[in-house]
């Protein structure tokens, strides 16, 4: 059976990430399963599309492109998925390198026709050489990164982590795009989550599609310094709690926080459980760790039901286009069938 073919996007934003977009391309042009193109879609930033223009003028395979729609990262996937010649398309983050065989792994998975999503495990390099020693490896998708408590393998799973994942082009013809207004779009805070209600809505869409991790589909992923501070752990906390209100709010608590029911309940206590016992042992960071899953919880939390707060009070909407021009319709009700706009309430 041959491999299906498949398109590859990396949203940019910044030149301060120079390098590591040239990285990231020559790590999905070095691939195993050659990729049919890769996609470079420029957030918002003429500067940063004229020289990567410059750069892949006469590279085979590489196409750049301006965001068509607003600014953001969900716009900037959008528009790389109306463009996209693959049936399957892949997304990765811009500061970050895939392993070889990271696009063969996906390519496995979509053997069975059921199959609407694979996503791979993200490894992060850190930009002091080594993981704080009070950075709990449960609150890696703070970093975006896999997080300890996602089963190992290759496993169905509600949702994908967005940095590191790929869909079948017709998961988009059901379900429509990424939402804007939901995750990043150029503001200060790390907003997120735009991935989680993508892959539940397109689960209602397609009520016997299936969605994988396969931890064998490695990407490293670059943590910058500040990232390594409790400062932007607590913040990254908080707006993760504000973007699950959003969500929740949109799909219902009961499918917007499945899989966080058994993360907070399980995962973190352990993790928990784990510190204070290296602290008992005078292991470096133990004390720390617990300390940090107990306020990240707490931050979160907070961020929910702020967020919960100001989404009952009817703030502004996220909205969600369906797959053709990369730009965003007019409005639609609750609900509404790919092709479509549907609405959701406000984190902010």
């Amino acid at each position: 059976m041959s491999s299906p073919d498949i398109s590859v996007v990396i949203c940019v934003y910044t030149e301060d990430r120079w390098e590591d977009i040239l990285a990231a391309v020559s790590s999905v042009r070095a691939q195993s399963l050659p990729a049919l193109e890769t996609l470079l879609v420029v957030d918002h930033n003429a500067t940063l599309l004229d020289r990567l223009s410059r750069e892949y003028k006469e590279t085979y395979a590489v196409r750049v492109l301006p965001n068509a729609g607003p600014r953001g990262l969900s716009a900037g996937r959008n528009t790389g998925i109306a463009v996209a010649h693959g049936e399957i398309i892949a997304f990765l983050d811009d500061d970050a390198v895939a392993e070889r065989d990271w696009l063969r792994h996906f390519a496995s998975g979509y053997a069975d026709p059921r199959v609407m999503a694979v996503g791979g495990r993200t490894m992060p390099i850190w930009a002091s050489g080594r993981r704080p020693a009070w950075f709990p490896e449960e609150f890696d998708w703070v970093v975006g990164c896999t997080y300890k408590g996602l089963p190992p393998g290759r496993v169905q799973v509600r949702n994908v982590l967005g940095g590191n994942a790929s869909f079948r082009r017709t998961a988009f013809d059901a379900a429509g795009g990424f939402a804007t207004g939901i995750g990043r779009d150029g503001d200060k805070r790390p907003l997120g989550c735009e991935e989680t209600e993508l892959c539940i809505r397109l689960a209602r869409a397609r009520p016997d599609a299936i969605l994988l991790i396969d931890d064998r589909a490695v990407i490293h992923h670059r943590v910058p310094e500040p990232r390594e501070h409790f400062a932007y752990f607590r913040t990254r906390a908080y707006a993760e709690g504000l973007s699950k209100a959003l969500v929740a709010r949109s799909v219902g608590a009961d499918k917007g926080l499945e899989s966080e029911r058994r993360y907070t309940t399980r995962v973190l206590p352990a993790g928990v459980a784990r510190g204070l016992r290296d602290a008992l042992l005078a292991r470096p960071g133990g004390a720390g760790r617990a300390g940090a899953i107990v306020a990240g919880v707490l931050t979160a939390a907070g961020g929910y039901v702020l967020g919960s707060v100001r989404a009952r009070r009817g703030g502004a909407t996220f909205t969600v286009a369906e797959i053709g021009n990369g730009i965003e319709s007019g409005p639609g009700r609750e609900g509404a069938a790919a092709g479509r706009v549907h609405e959701g309430g406000a984190d902010r």
